[in-house]
């Protein structure tokens, strides 16, 4: 991708193609994280069970929405840096960085513990792109930073579930999405 990048035939004006293929190459990889995220949530809306099922499943379709509005956001800001924007599932598959998705069917609270460390990872992968763009492209980062704004949001969405009264949050500690889902249906099991 990076050898590619650095081939680009134009940028935008005051920036050179070395920074707009180093933007481009940070920015296709968030591409390919927020179109994974998008089709996580899907599949989470579709196999979402249990006494919850309704308010999680029409929570997250707006989430659905707003997260393939802003791949099609970053699609257009590679393209207008002068890349090319790699959109295909072989493309995703074949450049990410993590590991599918493992829950099916499940109860509402397991999906959404599971979803949190989701939003983790995706949340601190654009954080540190924004950081990296705020020199080499405060146009880019500005994109970013409203991004942050709406899936920090959404995890709020997430958390609010799985945070007890007293404000502990049941996949505190998790290191993994399989762990955060058996961590948040032990603690919804605990609850009077």
């Amino acid at each position: 991708m990076a050898s590619e990048s650095s081939q680009i035939p134009y940028t935008v004006p005051g920036m050179s193609t070395q920074d707009s293929a180093e933007i481009i190459t940070m920015l296709q990889l968030r591409l390919h994280a927020l179109n994974d995220l998008h089709l996580t949530l899907k599949h989470v809306h579709w196999n979402v069970v249990g006494p919850h099922f309704i308010a999680v499943h029409e929570m997250i379709d707006p989430q659905v929405q707003q997260v393939r509005s802003m791949t099609d956001d970053l699609a257009e800001r590679i393209s207008t840096l002068g890349g090319e924007p790699q959109g295909t599932p072989g493309a995703l598959v074949d450049k990410r960085t993590w590991d599918d998705y493992s829950i099916g069917r499940a109860e509402a609270i397991k999906h959404l513990g599971a979803l949190d460390l989701v939003y983790t990872s995706v949340i601190k992968d654009h954080r540190e792109v924004m950081q990296a763009t705020e020199t080499l492209d405060p146009v880019t980062q500005d994109m970013l930073i409203e991004q942050l704004r709406g899936l920090e949001l959404f995890q709020w969405f997430v958390r609010a579930h799985l945070e007890s009264s007293g404000g502990t949050l049941s996949t505190r500690g998790a290191a993994s999405e399989g762990g955060a889902a058996s961590q948040a249906a032990d603690q919804a099991r605990s609850q009077p």
